[in-house]
């Protein structure tokens, strides 16, 4: 049986950069909420943004459950922000026999800002199909985002320079 590693981090921390060299290492499948929504809908989705992004983290964790039965590691390249998140979703996989992992990726807040500024100028100039981040969405992320404690991760990559 494969094994689920699961990338947490902020939205432009280095996630789905790193999350291609583990790709490498493990010889894994990534799955992606962010490439499945990108490109099934519009990047604007408004109200509808959380309902959709449940229903695909339903999907793609029912997607890397088979996965793994076929002895493929798969990364899921989500975020987890949050604690409730990253421990019940662990519970679940480990009640059926999967092992999981948590690759934490830290970042400065300096280096952060930086990453969504270069992020933003690339989205405007159609050289990345991603979300556009403005001063909002950076705010509410700053007060979500819940940074796990070392006892919750198995890997610590530290991108902050």
């Amino acid at each position: 049986m494969g094994t689920i590693i699961m990338i947490c981090g902020k939205v432009c921390s280095g996630k789905s950069t790193y999350t291609k060299k583990v790709k490498e290492k493990y010889n894994a499948v990534v799955l992606s909420c962010d490439d499945l929504m990108l490109t099934l809908y519009d990047e604007q989705l408004g109200s509808n943004h959380n309902a959709i992004l449940n229903k695909c983290k339903e999907y793609l964790y029912g997607l890397a459950e088979q996965t793994v039965e076929t002895g493929t590691n798969v990364i899921l390249d989500f975020g987890f922000w949050y604690k409730s998140e990253r421990d019940d979703i662990r519970k679940y996989f480990n009640e059926k026999q999967i092992k999981t992992e948590i690759h934490f990726i830290h970042i400065d807040d300096a280096t952060w800002k930086r990453n969504i500024e270069k992020r933003n100028q690339e989205v405007k100039e159609n050289n990345v199909k991603s979300y556009y981040i403005d001063g909002n969405m950076i705010s509410r992320f700053e007060k979500e985002f819940e940074t796990p404690d070392n006892s919750e991760v198995d890997y610590i990559v530290d991108h902050s320079q």
